[in-house]
């Protein structure tokens, strides 16, 4: 499900509880709403909505990694292209079509994963970079150094290409996230039963209502909010495009 879906689905379970638990109150014998049954029962939430929380606390910090990773892959994948095309540069005309080729994959890469009409980009499963960027390494493997410039050079070169490569499979072994559904469903339970207790025990009037009716607009926020950053690459909360626009800009200068 997408980040919009369970946002949703977070709201409707826990503002649906509040007024749920609104419904049962009136239905309940008044032995049930006594001191002492509302002392327990806050007790007893109390200790649900500080597990939910923790996990949640937990699992955002989680999440924030995985995209900061992501986003520092990306930078370092960017850094590592451009230190690329310079050395080929550097090496000699023979370069130029593997130049050429560098700045059309990346190009590729830029319109696929960051649309320039704003769409939703591609999945990176579907990205062709692999067998490209191993031609671009082919490519380089098959120059011929007549110095010790040259031979120093393209064996820097082919270790870029390497770190290129291995930069795109650490960004494609973590873009399924890290936060579980079977987790989601878990806290989304706890929060309904918690907003569930609140419409239990709170006076019947608008005021409530709409305390109500923020919180569980909050909660739902947050549960969005942490599934966005899960997904780095998709969703309203995106990676940058910017270093490998830059890049781009650079390569064949």
């Amino acid at each position: 499900m997408s980040a919009y879906s369970l946002g949703s689905l977070t709201f409707v379970c826990t503002f649906g509880g509040a007024l749920i638990g609104g419904y049962i109150r009136s239905l309940l014998p008044p032995t049930h709403l006594s001191k002492e049954s509302q002392d327990v029962m806050r007790l007893g939430m109390g200790l649900v909505a500080t597990m939910t929380a923790l996990l949640l606390g937990l699992v955002t910090a989680s999440a924030r990694s995985t995209f900061d990773g992501q986003d520092q892959a990306i930078r370092t994948s960017a850094a590592n292209i451009l230190s690329l095309d310079r050395l080929l540069a550097r090496y000699g005309q023979e370069t130029a079509p593997t130049r050429e080729l560098l700045r059309q994959t990346l190009a590729y890469r830029i319109e696929t994963m960051w649309p320039s009409d704003g769409t939703e980009g591609q999945s990176l499963h579907n990205l062709r970079s692999v067998p490209v960027v191993e031609g671009i390494e082919n490519q380089i493997l098959a120059l011929t150094p007549s110095t010790d410039t040259q031979r120093w050079m393209k064996s820097e070169a082919l270790k870029l290409s390497e770190e290129v490569m291995k930069s795109r499979w650490r960004i494609l072994s973590s873009q399924d996230g890290t936060v579980s559904m079977v987790f989601l469903a878990v806290v989304i339970f706890w929060l309904t039963v918690t907003f569930a207790s609140f419409g239990l025990y709170a006076p019947p009037n608008l005021s409530v209502v709409a305390v109500l009716f923020v919180s569980a607009l909050s909660v739902a926020a947050a549960v969005f909010l942490l599934l966005e950053l899960d997904s780095p690459f998709e969703g309203l909360i995106r990676i940058s495009s910017g270093p490998m626009r830059f890049a781009l800009s650079q390569l064949g200068q």
